[in-house]
Order: structure tokens, then sequence, then C-alpha cells
């Protein structure tokens, strides 16, 4: 394991919920499915942005280098020297004049150590780059934008590609077979570099390079240390680079581990790590799962992360906010080629639930489907075999066995014997945002629903949920008063 610091990075908190179609919706499940993925579509754009484009802009590049070499031996000795001398080999191409970027996106590219650019100047800034960018990418129909965006429109992840010219200048010579016979081992491995530098808009696209270049050619010394480190016999682990966000002055930071370790295995290392950035060791910072979602890369698993987002959050004389801390996927209705319009409201907020501690890296489990929340259970007794299967609601008890029996999570349960009284938990749900930062689980009448922000004081508070396909701030009058309601709080674990 090895680490360095990138740069400090302004990122935003997040938070989600869900409810069912009301009677005229619930006629037209297509077009409100349809409506609901435009909407949280047009509003996940809206979001992804990792700083303010003005004045931060992120350079990213990544690529692969082959680690090639010839052991005449197997000795511990003999392999440490024999690797330690391909990646010097490797630093010093990082440093050479084949060592070349270019600019994804556009025609653009640059030999930085013998500064040569490319369909650009060197002296272009990086406001520039993102507008080139933003000009060159087609439109829907094929053609290239010929408006210039405003900057709020644009990316602020400028992202390059790695490439080693194998093309020696000058005149050829012949070429000279040789035949050598004897025993030897041949070790190669491509190593997967990925390195970020955050920078100001108004910085030339020559000094971005420069420090790209440092910065690669400080991970192949890192890399190095983890190969060397896990080395076990002539077992070589391949180095990952992994960034993760913390929380601020320190920003993001680039960990090295080796692949194909699990976590598990590897919590000395997260404890240094916690020691080290001075973090505390009551929640989860380094397991993979924590690594830094950049904002131009689509989720593979086609769900939405944090809607909420893009909203703006109530204005209340000398109130506070407090939300869910850390990344969900938003579950619904008619997600997953299952039609649960009407009953599966408590379903998808448990999933939501679900998907918070997989992505915080306090359990491994996938999200649950309805037909595993249902034999959980089953399992746990609370119901007969047929309940697998059917359409029968869940409410908050049920989630509070479910998250104990297939994630070890343990909950509280708030009771609430009336709608009117919620109002008057805002200092309790406060706090519970503040230390477990979990989304919450609330069931009453025929309704369920996830909080997972409070702001307010007094009578003026607000919740923030996703309901009926969309995600937005209610205040107190939104609760049936007169119906109870039961709260499912789950507690996070304390470990790293």
């Amino acid at each position: 394991m090895s680490v360095f610091t990138q740069f400090p990075l302004v990122f935003p908190v997040f938070v989600a919920s869900s409810l069912p179609l009301p009677a005229t919706t619930q006629k037209i499940p297509t077009a409100y499915r349809l409506l609901s993925y435009l909407f949280f579509y047009f509003l996940s754009c809206a979001s992804q942005v990792v700083a303010d484009p003005n004045t931060l802009t992120m350079f990213r590049v990544k690529g692969s280098l082959e680690l090639r070499c010839q052991l005449d031996s197997t000795e511990a000795s003999h392999i440490q020297k024999v690797l330690s001398r391909a990646f010097e080999s490797l630093r010093t191409q990082m440093k050479s004049e084949s060592c070349v970027f270019t600019v994804c996106d556009t025609p653009v590219i640059i030999w930085p150590n013998k500064g040569v650019f490319e369909d650009i100047s060197p002296e272009s800034s990086c406001d520039d780059v993102l507008q080139r960018i933003q000009s060159d990418k087609p439109e829907s129909g094929g053609k290239r934008a010929t408006k210039k965006k405003s900057k709020k429109d644009l990316s602020s992840v400028v992202s390059l590609y790695l490439l080693v010219e194998v093309t020696k200048p000058g005149p050829l010579s012949a070429p000279v077979i040789s035949k050598t016979v004897q025993k030897s081992h041949f070790l190669s491995a491509a190593l997967p570099l990925d390195c970020a530098v955050r920078t100001h808009c108004k910085e030339t696209i020559k000094d971005v390079c420069d420090r790209l270049v440092e910065a690669l050619t400080q991970q192949l010394c890192e890399m190095e240390k983890v190969m060397l480190q896990h080395m076990k016999g002539t077992t070589l682990l391949i180095p990952e680079p992994l960034h993760f966000l913390l929380p601020e002055p320190k920003g993001l930071v680039t960990v090295i581990f080796p692949a194909g370790v699990p976590d598990k295995e590897l919590e000395t290392q997260r404890r240094e790590l916690h020691q080290r950035f001075e973090l505390s060791d009551d929640r989860p910072y380094f397991r993979r799962a924590n690594a830094y979602h950049f904002p131009n890369e689509p989720y593979k698993d086609g769900y939405l992360r944090n809607p909420h987002n893009a909203l703006t959050h109530p204005t209340l004389e000398n109130g506070k906010v407090y939300m869910v801390q850390g990344i969900y996927s938003y579950h619904h209705y008619m997600q997953d080629r299952m039609d649960d319009n009407g009953w599966g409201c408590a379903y998808r907020s448990l999933q939501t639930i679900c998907s918070w501690f997989q992505q915080q890296g306090y359990v491994e489990q996938p999200v649950p489907s309805h037909k595993e929340i249902q034999q959980a259970l089953v399992d746990v007794g609370d119901k007969q075999a047929s309940f697998v299967g059917s359409r029968q609601w869940i409410g908050s008890i049920e989630v509070q066995a479910v998250l104990n029996h297939l994630l070890g999570i343990t909950s509280k349960i708030m009771f609430v014997s009336q709608g009117s009284e919620l109002a008057s938990k805002g200092r309790e749900l406060a706090n519970h945002f503040l230390t477990e930062g979990t989304p919450i689980m609330i069931g009453g009448g025929v309704l369920a629903h996830t909080i997972l922000g409070w702001h307010g004081v007094s009578l003026q508070d607000r919740f923030l949920m996703h309901t009926m396909g969309w995600c937005g701030w209610k205040g107190p009058e939104f609760w049936d008063q007169t119906a109870y309601y039961n709260l499912c709080l789950p507690q996070r674990p304390r470990v790293i």
C-alpha cells in the first residue's frame, strides 16, 4: 500500500426516498417511468460538477505501461533488483521525448518533454482546453457544436490518455538477428497508471503537462514499493491506483493497493492511512467501495446516484441542514424489470438503504431483490413461505429485520403516534444524520418514504425525500396528521 496526495477538492453532500403512485398515475406506468427517467437524467447531468469551473479544473491522465524484465534466477534478492531496474527504466521513459498525451474528444496531441503541442498552443489556458473539448464534441445529429457553451455547461474534468511513441527519429539501421540459448524467466505485466491534478482555469496546458509527468513518475515509484512489499516467492501482484476523496481540507488522495487482495486483508494498511491523515477509526474511508467516482464517468449499473445534489436548500432563518452522508443509488418503482407499482415502496426504500451501506464500503453484498427480501423475512420467521413471490407490503419493522439478517446492520425504531408529531422530532433526526448519516425509512398508513435530510427550526421543519418519482423538500404538513408512523433508523458499524 502506498499513498500520495493529489489536491484538495470541493465536493457536495449527498441524499434519497420513495412513494406509491397516485391513482391517476397508476393507469399510465409507462408514461410515468419515462417522465421519471427524463427528470432524473437532467437532474443528474446538472449535478455532475467536481468544482467551480470558473476557478478549478481537474486534469486526469490514464494509460497502461508494459513492465517487462528477464529473470535469470528466482531468488527474491535477484527479482527485487531486476524489478527495480525495470521500474527505473519506466520512470526514465516518462521523462523522455517518447512520452505522449492525447486530449480525449479532441485532435490534440502533446509531447510534454520536448515541447511539441499539436493542434494547440502550449500557452493555451485550461479554460481554452475546456472550450475546445466542448466545441469538438459532436451533437446528437453527428454535427459538431457551433455555439460556444457557457462555462457552467462545461465538464470540470479534462481526460487525457498516455501513449508511448515507439518510432525512433533518424536513419534506420539494418536489422541484426542473434540467437541465445539459455534458461530464464520472462515477466510481462501491464501497469494501469491513473493520475489527476487540480489546476486553475488560467494555468497553461504546458504547466499542467509538466505536473502530470511528475505525478506519473511518482506513481511509478509508489507502484514499485507496493509490488516489492507484496511479493511472495515468484508471485507478483499488479499495483492498483485508487482515488479517495477525504474530508476537507485533505481533499483527493491516491492510494496504491495490490490488485486481487480483498479489503478484509488490507485492514492494517487502512489503519495506517487513517493515522497518517488523522481520520477517525469509526468509519471506512479507504475501502475499494469508497473510491472516488469521477463525474465524467457514468456508473455501469445504470442507477442514478444522489439526484438531490441539484436541489436548492430551503431558506429558513437560523435553520441548519442535516443530510445523508455519502453516496446511494436511487431505487424506485418499475426498475429491474419488476412491476411493483402500488406495493413496492418500502422494498425500494430498503434497497436504497442497502445501496448506501454497500457504497460506503460497510458491506460487500449486492442490493437484494424483492424476492430475496421476502425470503429473508421467511428465514427469520417473520413470514410464511407463501410470502415469497407475493405482492404484499412490508413496513419499518420488516426493513429492520432484513437489514439485520442480510447485512448484519442494527437499526433503531422511532414510533410516532400521529403525523402531526413528526415536526417535533427534528432534533432526533438531525442527530441521526450528524452521527449515523444513513437514509431513514418511514412507513405509515399505506405509504412508505425515505427521509434523506432535515432542515429547520421549531415548526418550520423541512424533510428531504424522494416521492412519486421526484426528489424534494417537504414541510410537516406533508404527513398525514392523524396516521401513525414508524421510522427505521439504520446504525452504521464502527469499522474501518
